[in-house]
């Protein structure tokens, strides 16, 4: 087993909305994309390597696209693509922005704003999109195909010991990283590494809640650990690291939301005090991280590249998009 630990850190890059309950579907803010700048001293300080997984407003826009060059010109940072598809053309008539989940989406109209947004990517980036991640995590097995179709390599819509209201539940989902096959070819799936505190107490609430979707959910609260740093606190992340390695889990995959660096966009952001905290709990956990670990930074598209990628297992994904 390989000593090292894959460090994979994304962003879903898009506009402010997301916890309003309602995006604007046409020209909506994005007052939080030139605050990525700050994240620089992760690229050219500690040498890690970000994932920025955009949706089609972020490339839409001049401005925010610029933002978001200046720190790929790096070459530290991979482009991927993040389909919010009601905020993806085409455009329904009434010009709703309401998030409606995957699965009541005409397949054709599904499959048009992934199309879209996959080549205004590539028109920004300049090369095909590697790497996706689905809004609100409702990865529906009808979108792999689609994926590989269009020469996806790498998932990350997996966030295990969650289930979603009104959406998918990925609460018994590996950890690791793992295959997909499709009739177009086969997917990398590589999850958010969130972990149990205590292995085997999530599948006995699993029995206990598997038909009450939002108590399900709750184990997210007390039961779960992660390197997320708005979901958790730094020695809660330090503990995930530690236990996933521990357990053989060799790729830490964490994330958070652009609009999350925005003071007042997000709950737990409220102002700017809190905003600089959470950097300063990024940069922190990061330096903690090389201290600790034999570490190797990558991009999400990278997982599939890695020598240990070979041993990841192949997994059917579950019909209905639940485990």
């Amino acid at each position: 087993m390989s000593d090292t630990l894959y460090v994979c850190i994304s962003l879903d890059v898009e506009e402010e909305g997301l916890f309003s309950g309602h995006y604007a579907s046409r020209n909506p803010p994005l007052t939080n994309i030139p605050l990525l700048a700050q994240l620089a001293p992760l690229l050219h300080e500690l040498d890690f390597r970000l994932t920025f997984f955009c949706d089609y407003a972020v490339f839409a826009d001049s401005g925010a696209w610029a933002a978001v060059s200046r720190l790929a010109e790096s070459q530290k940072v991979e482009i991927g693509a993040h389909l919010h598809h009601w905020s993806t053309p085409p455009f329904s008539a009434n010009g709703s922005g309401e998030p409606l989940r995957t699965h009541l989406l005409p397949p054709r109209l599904l499959r048009e704003r992934l199309e879209n947004l996959l080549e205004k990517g590539k028109e920004r980036a300049g090369h095909p999109l590697a790497s996706f991640r689905m809004g609100r995590w409702d990865l529906r097995r009808q979108l792999l195909p689609l994926l590989a179709e269009h020469g996806i390599k790498v998932d990350s819509s997996i966030c295990p010991l969650r289930a979603f209201k009104n959406g998918p539940s990925h609460f018994l989902a590996p950890a690791e990283p793992y295959w997909v096959g499709t009739p177009a070819g086969r997917i990398l799936e590589a999850p958010i590494t969130q972990i149990p505190i205590f292995s085997g107490l999530e599948r006995i609430w699993m029995r206990l809640w598997t038909k009450r979707q939002a108590y399900l959910d709750s184990w997210h609260f007390f039961g779960a650990l992660s390197a997320n740093p708005v979901w958790h606190s730094l020695p809660v992340m330090k503990m995930a690291a530690r236990r996933h390695f521990a357990r053989g889990g060799r790729v830490l995959n964490f994330f958070w939301h652009s609009s999350e660096l925005l003071p007042g966009a997000s709950p737990n952001i409220p102002d700017q005090q809190h905003a600089a905290r959470l950097l300063q709990k990024i940069f922190t956990f990061c330096k903690w991280l090389r201290l600790n670990f034999k570490i190797q930074p990558l991009t999400a598209s990278e997982i599939a590249a890695l020598p240990i990628a070979a041993r990841f297992p192949q997994l059917p994904e579950p019909a209905d998009g639940d485990w």
